[in-house]
């Protein structure tokens, strides 16, 4: 299923003035960078490095979605995070009946104080906060279970911004993945029933 999303709502007007008028974009990106790091310094008090190659993951947190799998090999994603060489922003919530959701949300917030400098999670989770991360991130991580991505709308909002996207061929994205020019296909589309090895 392919939804759309309303560029009006979603799209930051400076980017879509730089691009119809054949500017650079990375000046308006950096300054929906800064509004993001200013909104995460507001709530959270901590200041992430606008240098620093900054994903972004905020949604529903179904099980299907994965949103805690970059941290299943600790080996390789905590250096990254401890060297300070990436950073990690999140953001959602789970349905209160969702035990495994809310367990989920539970491992990010570790993460927050396992690696404080490099890993925030953002609460209240509403449109406001939405137009930010999706504007303001560098990368956007998508990693669902396929193929139970119905549509990905977070990384087309994304996308209409300038920003990366990083995803599992799934939803929207194998329409739209021209993989290494707009961001990366993830895995090589693998359905098997097995989910341990499809995480």
């Amino acid at each position: 299923i392919t939804n759309g999303v309303f560029r009006g709502t979603w799209q930051d007007e400076r980017l879509a003035k730089a691009f119809a008028q054949k500017e650079d974009l990375w000046a308006p990106h950096q300054q929906a960078k800064r509004e993001l790091l200013a909104e995460i310094y507001r709530q959270n008090g901590v200041r992430l490095n606008e240098n620093v190659l900054t994903f972004g993951f905020a949604r529903r947190f179904a099980p299907y979605k994965r949103g805690n799998l970059i941290f299943s090999k600790p080996e390789v994603i905590g250096e990254y995070l401890e060297k300070g060489r990436l950073q990690l922003v999140f953001a959602g919530k789970a349905h209160p009946n969702d035990l495994d959701g809310k367990a989920i949300v539970a491992e990010l917030f570790r993460m927050t104080k396992r690696y404080p400098q490099s890993v925030v999670f953002l609460e209240d989770y509403d449109m406001k906060l939405g137009r930010l991360l999706t504007r303001g991130c560098d990368v956007w991580l998508n990693n669902p279970r396929r193929p139970q991505e119905a549509s990905g709308t977070s990384g087309m909002k994304a996308a209409m911004n300038g920003v990366l996207n990083f995803s599992v061929l799934d939803g929207w994205w194998p329409e739209g993945c021209v993989h290494g020019v707009n961001g990366w296909q993830i895995g090589d589309g693998y359905e098997g029933k097995d989910q341990d090895e499809k995480d």
